[in-house]
């Protein structure tokens, strides 16, 4: 059984910063590509970044420039350093990955998601 679980959320004012965590934990061979989403009160699921094992990102266009993924594959974590916030990033953020799980079994994983408030 794999779990994941993300930490670092909270109230935050217009123009600061968070940094999410998300450790995986549980019977794990290799983590894949790694991703952030996010989703506001009435609104669709937004896909915020994702990270390769390799450490190639891609972000959605809303974070572009202010938001960084990384990720410590020893550590079996994925980061999400949030800078110049926004009240409009606003969200529940919850993070995904990709997990081999045997030689044989991949599937993909989400944690329970962790609220980010952007609010003066």
């Amino acid at each position: 059984q794999v779990q994941l679980v993300e930490s670092g959320g909270g109230l935050v004012q217009p123009g600061g910063s968070l940094r999410l965590s998300c450790a995986a934990s549980g019977s794990i061979l290799t983590i894949y590509t790694m991703a952030w989403y996010r989703q506001a009160p009435g609104k669709q699921r937004e896909l915020v970044a994702t990270i390769t094992r390799s450490g190639s990102t891609n972000y959605g266009d809303s974070v572009k420039g202010r938001f960084t993924a990384s990720r410590d594959n020893a550590a079996n974590t994925v980061y999400l350093q949030m800078n110049s916030l926004k009240p409009e990033d606003t969200a529940v953020y919850r993070c995904y990955a990709v997990i081999g799980t045997s030689w044989r079994n991949d599937y993909n994983y989400w944690g329970q998601g962790t609220q980010v408030t952007v609010s003066s």
